[in-house]
């Protein structure tokens, strides 16, 4: 997606910055010079960017509480696994700040209720629900210490807050360790790289987990060529990835999904990379629809195939791919495109969001922050940690 394509066809129109309420027309020459970043908190505030109106328009959306949290995750003007989980407990930190509590039962059992409520709103993804559960019993054990209603809000809202750079610090590790590996397999030579959905700095506090591999090998002058699938029906590649990938002004390329297969035939690529929204137990992964043909499609013409993701995306309570929730999103988002429909009225659907890739075709590995592991090693390692 060169900045001549993207730039002019798709990103011809102003983006704009919104924050309270505040809108600034940015000509497109100053975006290289702005930090992108999906989630902001400021002044105990929370705002986070809404992807709907990406690539051509920025807005940041005040979330003043669980509701809100629930309804931008669910809407998915918030997605990506790791920036769900993040969104999710800064909604409930909103929230605390803002409540006034009688005593440290009603405050904990909110915190109990609101996070259960949370973990609905997008289901197949496991890192909000282990966040929900790791806050829950933080949450008990600050109610069975002597301390006041206020400290034990002020105590939960920090460790709300400590995600975000946490996340950071994951992510640049996942992009260090992947790119190692990627930059080893393939010598001296510069590389091609193929990714799917949207994995960077929108889909997470910062940098990202493929998208961030890809950012890794850019930084040290070795990446030749990305190449991103628009990922229909939702468009997260053609939309967010290449919008990251113009700001990042890294040497990159937009295809159909079902372009591919041809890709891979005709022109060298040196590794698939994804993201997950699941690992579990066996090495089986969920992630965005299209994932599992691509992964097929790798395997054909043997080309590396890695799975980008935190330690915090690794369910190890279930056994198998079966086993992962899949969650299915209205036939409108295959039907319509911005409102306008484009599918004959009167077919049915099927919208499943995610696909499950069986660890075999994990080829390349399943890169963490703690460093490339084949898919049947995860399960000792994370055991050992």
């Amino acid at each position: 997606v060169g900045e001549s394509s993207v730039a002019g066809a798709v990103l011809q129109e102003q983006c704009c910055s919104s924050l309270h309420g505040l809108h600034l027309p940015l000509p497109l020459s100053q975006l290289g010079k702005m930090t992108l970043q999906a989630i902001k908190w400021q002044d105990n505030q929370l705002y986070v960017l809404d992807q709907l109106l990406l690539p051509l328009e920025s807005q940041y959306i005040n979330v003043r509480d669980v509701k809100d949290g629930w309804q931008v995750i669910s809407k998915m003007q918030v997605r990506g696994a790791p920036a769900i989980a993040i969104v999710g407990c800064l909604s409930l930190a909103v929230e605390l700040i803002n409540t006034s509590f009688e005593d440290k039962d009603e405050l904990l059992d909110t915190i109990n209720k609101k996070l259960d409520y949370l973990v609905t709103a997008r289901p197949t993804a496991v890192n909000l629900q282990k966040a929900a559960e790791e806050l829950k019993a933080i949450s008990k054990k600050l109610y069975e210490d002597n301390l006041s209603v206020e400290d034990m809000v002020k105590l939960v809202s920090s460790w709300c807050q400590k995600m975000l750079d946490d996340d950071i610090n994951t992510n640049k590790k996942i992009g260090w360790f992947g790119a190692e590996s990627i930059l080893k397999s393939a010598g001296g030579r510069n590389v091609q790289l193929l990714t799917h959905c949207n994995t960077g700095s929108l889909a997470t506090a910062g940098y990202g987990t493929a998208l961030g591999v890809i950012r890794s090998i850019h930084e040290q002058g070795r990446l030749a060529q990305a190449y991103c699938t628009e990922t229909r029906p939702y468009n997260q590649g053609a939309r967010l990835t290449a919008y990251e990938l113009v700001f990042e002004k890294m040497p990159a390329t937009l295809i159909c999904d079902s372009m591919a297969a041809a890709l891979m035939n005709c022109r060298k690529i040196d590794a698939v990379l994804v993201g997950a929204d699941r690992v579990i137990r066996n090495g089986d992964t969920a992630n965005k629809i299209g994932t599992y043909q691509l992964a097929v499609t790798a395997k054909c013409h043997k080309v590396p195939f890695y799975v980008c993701a935190p330690t915090t995306s690794i369910d190890l309570n279930l056994g198998e791919g079966k086993d992962i929730p899949i969650e299915e999103r209205p036939c409108e988002e295959m039907t319509d495109i911005a409102g306008i429909r484009i599918a004959s009225p009167g077919i049915s659907c099927w919208n499943p969001a995610f696909d499950v890739t069986p660890a075999e075709l994990i080829t390349g590995g399943i890169v963490t922050e703690l460093g490339v592991f084949k898919p049947s090693e995860l399960h000792t390692i994370l055991q050992a940690q």
